[in-house]
């Protein structure tokens, strides 16, 4: 590290002497550490000042009240007074190098001859411009002036810099320090130590006084050591401009001081900058990489570069995005086309509810088959219905084991049991008696031997041909809970026992489901039935054939009374519409005429009360095709719309498809399905419906902006 010191040279008693040594100074060359010549007599100087002070130089403190006034901030090299730098404070000499630091350090010297080869070797290495850059480190020691040291000094003000020698830490430009006490230490770059590095030594101001005792070689403690090699190849660093005080002061020629000479100017060393471990970059940007390997340097960011580079990273992924879906589009399935109604959904009968004439007791149930109720009376409560149980057991059987109509169906074996019971006709009981055991009846005749003579021993024989008694009591239940007859409860298949129970309401439910069974109407319309013996058994329902009564079923017991399941068929608008009613509980004797009675007076009003009306005309549009994707194709009734229904009472309207699935291209007037004016059972009407117009299949377009 670069320090200054003041110049320590004292009067010597011997001039002789001094004056030997002086000449000897000015010709030393750069020692090992490239330090100058001039520096290492202020070393000297330095340590003969030492031995002068004694304890002060061993403690390595700052010694500065023996310092004459006129010297305080003056350095050898510069005239300039204190008083030509406003401002400015005298500098003492600061020291702050332990004694014992420099302890039996010797100074090296080597031959003129060597000296000077080796200068003109480092001047060769200086800046080609003549510029000589500051040394890495300098590890000049400062010493105090002896108190009675009379020298010439140059003054430097505080904040003065110099850079011909930087001082420690302070780089290539440092400033002018103080010291303590009454002598302040000169700490200034490039200054030198005391006096102009290579000026001729004043003979009057060298000289040793005669007190001070003569310093030998062994006893000078300056040395330079280097801090690294000195054949490492340096890189030239062009010094810090010098500041123009600095130059004023080298300008100025000092009294006493010798110019240094080329030799010694060109041997200072050439300071290396250190060498240190670079830390890993953070990732860069993709375009500055790219522009470094291009060795083009990135364009400066604005925001239409931003907005151009993002149209360009962008508008191939937007595009390829919408091909893809494009493509899926395409091939997407279509939705499946649907049916739907734009019609009124409901038509309403003109007229006032009708009123049906019903007997004062028991209670009773009107419907019109597939449209709705027409009328009813009494408390529909659970009641012994008698051998309207049957009913039931009929439905059953032809739910199990299907029959066509006109046909006879399976063949069921007599057993005993049915034999025996045949009997029981004779105790009141109502019973097929022609039957022996081992005889074989067949399914349409046993269905007529329990609808029309109500026998019970068949009934019962139906039963375990089918399964067992038991077991088919239990479909009974399971089949009435099906058709939603809430109020039922069967307890054996003949309805002999009065635990077995219903209401008119749920009878009439059950004759609902019976007139539509043709193998079962024909039979229950037949008047008179004969037996396979050719035995005639009249039918206990006295309605048929009169007014187009097609039966269903009659049954009375001394605790159920009179009743009577019953239906008729009326032809109406070109349709035939069907009532079905039931009337329970008829006491008044004889209660099997009574109920008849009662329920022919009912069914006539009720026929009478049954009409149609026409809904909608040939060619309405009734709905229309969607095919899902926005397009709507109307659809037509093919013929007048007649709804079968009474006074007061509204029927429904439905659009149905024909079971298919509906095509995405079809011509006009291709048939597409079905309106149902009623409840779509039974009595209700229904209409083909077709395309008004042709059905095209979606196009490109459609097919690629669909949404769902």
């Amino acid at each position: 590290m670069a320090t200054e010191a003041v110049n320590a040279d004292t009067n010597a008693t011997d001039e002789a002497t001094s004056d030997a040594t002086a000449d000897a100074d000015a010709d030393e060359a750069v020692d090992a550490d490239g330090t100058s010549g001039t520096d290492a007599r202020a070393d000297e100087a330095a340590t003969e000042a030492d031995a002068v002070t004694g304890p002060e130089a061993d403690t390595g403190s700052v010694t500065a009240e023996a310092v004459p006034d006129d010297m305080v901030g003056r350095t050898e090299g510069s005239q300039r007074e204190p008083g030509d730098v406003p401002g400015a404070e005298p500098l003492g000499v600061a020291r702050d190098e332990p004694a014992d630091a420099t302890a039996g350090a010797t100074t090296d010297k080597a031959p003129r001859e060597d000296r000077a080869d080796e200068a003109e070797d480092r001047d060769e290495s200086a800046d080609p411009d003549g510029e000589r850059p500051a040394p890495d480190q300098a590890t000049a020691v400062f010493r105090a002036l002896p108190p009675h040291v009379d020298q010439p000094t140059t003054t430097l003000k505080l904040g003065d810099r110099d850079t011909r020698n930087p001082a420690p830490g302070a780089g290539t430009d440092s400033a002018v320090g103080t010291g303590t006490g009454s002598a302040g230490a000169v700490a200034a770059s490039g200054v030198g130590s005391g006096r102009a590095s290579g000026a001729p030594t004043d003979a009057a101001t060298s000289r040793t006084p005669a007190s001070a005792p003569v310093e030998r070689e062994q006893e000078r403690t300056s040395k330079f050591v280097a801090l690294k090699p000195l054949d490492e190849p340096s890189t030239p660093r062009r010094p810090a401009p010098t500041p123009s005080w600095a130059a004023d002061a080298a300008a100025v020629p000092v009294p006493g001081a010798r110019t240094a000479g080329p030799a010694e100017t060109s041997a200072l060393p050439t300071a290396s900058p250190e060498r240190t471990t670079q830390q890993p970059l953070p990732p860069r940007p993709p375009l500055d990489l790219l522009a470094e390997l291009t060795n083009t340097p990135p364009p400066r960011e604005t925001p239409l570069r931003t907005a151009a580079r993002r149209v360009k990273i962008w508008t191939p992924l937007v595009l390829l995005l919408v091909i893809v879906f494009a493509v899926a589009q395409f091939l997407r399935p279509l939705p499946e086309p649907s049916l739907v109604l734009t019609a009124k959904s409901t038509y309403a009968f003109q007229g006032e509810d009708i009123a049906l004439p019903w007997p004062e007791e028991g209670q009773g149930w009107m419907d019109v088959n597939g449209v709705g109720t027409m009328d009813e009376f009494g408390e529909q409560k659970p009641v012994p219905i008698g051998s309207v149980a049957k009913a039931m057991t009929a439905y059953v059987i032809l739910k199990e084991h299907p029959l066509k109509p006109g046909a006879d169906g399976a063949s069921i074996p007599v057993d005993a049991k049915a034999e025996q019971e045949g009997g029981l006709d004779a105790e009141g009981e109502s019973t097929l008696n022609t039957l022996k055991e081992g005889d074989k009846i067949s399914q349409k005749d046993a269905i007529a031997a329990i609808m029309i003579p109500s026998a019970n021993n068949i009934a019962r024989l139906l039963a375990r041909w089918d399964s067992s008694e038991k077991e088919f009591v239990e479909k009974m239940n399971q089949a009435a809970k099906d058709l939603g007859m809430k109020n039922t409860t069967y307890t054996d298949p003949s309805g002999l026992k009065e635990t077995t129970v219903s209401s008119a309401e749920d009878q009439v439910k059950l004759g609902n489901a019976l007139v539509r069974m043709k193998a079962l109407t024909d039979i229950t319309r037949l008047p008179v039935w004969t037996d396979q013996t050719g035995k005639e058994w009249h039918n206990y329902n006295r309605l048929v054939p009169y007014d187009n009564a097609i039966g269903i079923k009659t049954g009375s017991t001394t605790k159920a009374g009179g009743n009577l399941l019953f239906a008729a068929t009326k032809e109406v608008g070109g349709e035939t519409a069907i009532v079905v009613g039931a009337v329970l509980g008829q006491h008044k004797p004889p209660i099997i005429d009574t109920v008849n009675a009662v329920s022919k007076t009912a069914v006539i009003a009720a026929q009478d009360g049954v009409k149609a009306s026409t809904v909608l005309k040939k060619g309405a549009v009734v709905g229309h095709v969607d095919d899902g994707l926005g397009i709507r194709t109307p659809v037509v009734v093919t013929k007048d719309v007649s709804a079968v229904g009474f006074a007061g009472h509204t029927v429904k309207l439905e659009l149905t498809g024909d079971g298919g699935e509906l095509a995405h291209q079809a011509a006009a007037g291709t048939r597409v399905g079905t309106l149902t004016v009623g409840d779509g059972k039974g009595g209700a009407i229904e209409v083909p419906v077709a395309l008004q117009d042709a059905k095209s299949e979606p196009g490109l377009g459609t097919k690629l902006t669909r949404v769902g």
